[in-house]
């Protein structure tokens, strides 16, 4: 379809994929290949409405925003099946990032080139678009959309894939937040562990000072205490590592702009 489209007009382009990639690689690909300086994307199941289009870009036009998403507050989708799990992930979502956006899921945005161009979108990275865009600094809105039936192709959105976002939501946190101060993460947990490591220990001595109880008889508690001492000792040294290196590529990235 897209061979005939552009045979009939040039300015239609298709990207063919030799299989399915996924979404975020198709994005990826996709924003990679634009050359204007507004995009839209909206999904093919002809379930977002093209005249929504005018709205969307005269947010980004005419009140600064440089990316706006759209909200299906109407969903015409299984209420077990599609709505109920979108609903989880929002909130979820929206409770770790901070982005107080309703539906940060829909396929109907529009961009600024220069949002396009910073997001590196792989594996399920493409729900959290929003808060990637955020992190960026860029001015992000929302406007409420018309969702309709679906009449093509099969969700395949479910349980399994909140499973998945899960995950792809703690790496968006995590790159987010400690990218650049990788030490505040591992020093937390290395922190949390030497004091409970201590806890342990004292409450063993405190048991022979005032109790005459045998270090023996606690030798299992002795044990894993010094096990939360050196697991702690680990945390710590994972994130000096990380920082040195965090620091190391910053001050080559700093270097190469100075010379740039």
């Amino acid at each position: 379809i897209t061979t005939e489209l552009s045979n009939q007009n040039p300015s239609v382009k298709g990207i063919h994929f030799l299989r399915n990639f996924g979404k975020s690689q198709a994005l990826h690909a996709g924003f990679k290949a634009v050359e204007g300086d507004v995009i839209i994307t909206m999904d093919a199941d002809l379930q977002d409405n093209p005249e929504e289009i005018p709205e969307l870009y005269n947010m980004i036009t005419h009140e600064g925003y440089e990316l706006v998403s759209g909200w299906k507050k109407k969903r015409y989708d299984s209420v077990i099946f599609k709505n109920t799990p979108s609903k989880l992930f929002n909130w979820a979502a929206r409770r770790t990032s901070g982005v107080r956006l309703h539906d940060f899921n829909c396929g109907l945005k529009i961009y600024r080139k220069s949002v396009t161009k910073t997001l590196d979108l792989y594996g399920g990275r493409h729900r959290y678009i929003p808060a990637l865009a955020v992190h960026n600094k860029f001015r992000i809105g929302e406007i409420r959309v018309n969702h309709r039936p679906r009449i093509y192709g099969v969700t395949k959105y479910g349980g399994s894939r909140l499973f998945h976002g899960f995950f792809d939501l703690i790496s968006i946190i995590f790159m987010n937040r400690y990218t650049q101060q990788p030490l505040h993460l591992f020093g937390f947990f290395g922190l949390f562990c030497v004091a409970t490591s201590l806890m342990v220990e004292l409450f063993v001595i405190g048991r022979k000072i005032f109790f005459g109880h045998s270090f023996y008889e606690h030798l299992a508690l002795m044990l894993f205490g010094a096990m939360l001492f050196i697991l702690g000792l680990w945390f710590f040294s994972i994130g000096l590592i990380a920082e040195m290196i965090t620091r190391g590529a910053q001050e080559k990235e700093s270097r190469v702009k100075q010379v740039i």
